[in-house]
């Protein structure tokens, strides 16, 4: 089956072609052609200006076997994938890049790094998280699943800086208040079912103010949190429950199979990427489309100059 790509992810992309000054970002190790590729299609796009961390003969063999262009880009030569994963992480510690971007290393490896290089790495005070931006057909918006690649059980407090990142990210892209479903098997709350009690406590937490810039229900079954009818048929009334634009699933494994089925049955791209730390981290796979691969790098670019402004905002008291 064939499916036509709708164009949430082009306007993405255009946006970030539109940012001034474009942000420079590290890739670790990008020895293989799709990870090479989409750091110079990205480039070449406008969308950031990159840093290729890695080995030299490598990176300018894969160039070289695929056409691609590497005038004018700067190449910093590491022995292996773990020093790439370091030194693209200490590249952005140095203030020299504002996103970072996994090549062809295990996401563990370049993970590892972001985590621990010089004693804190790329933390923060929030655990990061990742957020698969969806473009389904089916669906009249894009759509955010977290968490899919990172916390593979998230407790309680993880799940709170889950629902942050995602809403802070929708908001940065122009996406306004994000509709946050927080997911389960079932709608309501048991004690048989320990993440009906969490998705309960996190909506409490938002009333509270401990979670901000969002309107959340939960727990909510997958499909009154994106059906209108079924939200009817349950006898659901809420602002989230028919039209959530971020699902939150109970663990990776529910968020990782329910991202991949969007994706392999029902035709949706995904781009994606790791919230939480000092910058965006873009993650790609070699599964995904171009087009996907692109998107990831322009909500990642978008987000990083949002986080830039915030931050100079906060330092002049503007």
């Amino acid at each position: 089956m064939v499916y036509q790509t709708s164009t949430s992810f082009a306007k993405l992309i255009e946006r970030a072609q539109q940012l001034q000054p474009r942000r420079v970002c590290a890739v670790a190790h990008p020895c293989d052609e799709v990870s090479l590729g989409c750091a110079i299609d990205a480039a070449q796009r406008g969308l950031f200006t990159p840093i290729l961390v890695g080995p030299k003969a490598r990176i300018e063999g894969v160039a070289k076997a695929h056409q691609f262009n590497l005038s004018g880009i700067q190449i910093i030569d590491t022995p292996h994938s773990h020093a790439s994963a370091e030194t693209a992480v200490l590249q952005v510690l140095q203030g020299q890049a504002q996103l970072l971007m996994k090549g062809s290393l295990h996401t563990d490896e370049l993970m590892h790094a972001v985590m621990t290089v010089e004693g804190k790495g790329l933390r923060t005070e929030r655990r990061v998280s990742h957020v698969f931006i969806m473009d389904v057909p089916s669906y009249d918006e894009l759509l955010f699943i977290t968490d899919a690649a990172i916390n593979i059980r998230p407790n309680l407090a993880t799940k709170v800086d889950i629902v942050q990142n995602a809403a802070d990210l929708h908001v940065a892209l122009g996406l306004g208040i994000p509709r946050v479903a927080i997911l389960s098997a079932v709608e309501s709350v048991t004690e048989k079912i320990p993440s009906t009690l969490e998705a309960a406590a996190l909506c409490k937490m938002a009333d509270r103010g401990q979670i901000t810039d969002v309107i959340i229900d939960g727990p909510l079954a997958m499909d009154n949190a994106i059906s209108p009818e079924a939200a009817r048929i349950k006898g659901i009334t809420s602002e989230v429950a028919g039209r959530a634009q971020i699902l939150v699933a109970p663990d990776l494994e529910a968020g990782n199979m329910l991202a991949k089925n969007l994706t392999f049955l029902s035709g949706a791209e995904a781009a994606g990427i790791v919230l939480g730390a000092r910058v965006p981290i873009i993650l790609t796979s070699r599964a995904d489309s171009a087009n996907a691969r692109l998107a990831s790098c322009a909500v990642a670019a978008v987000y990083a100059d949002a986080l830039m402004k915030k931050q100079l905002t906060a330092a002049t008291g503007a």
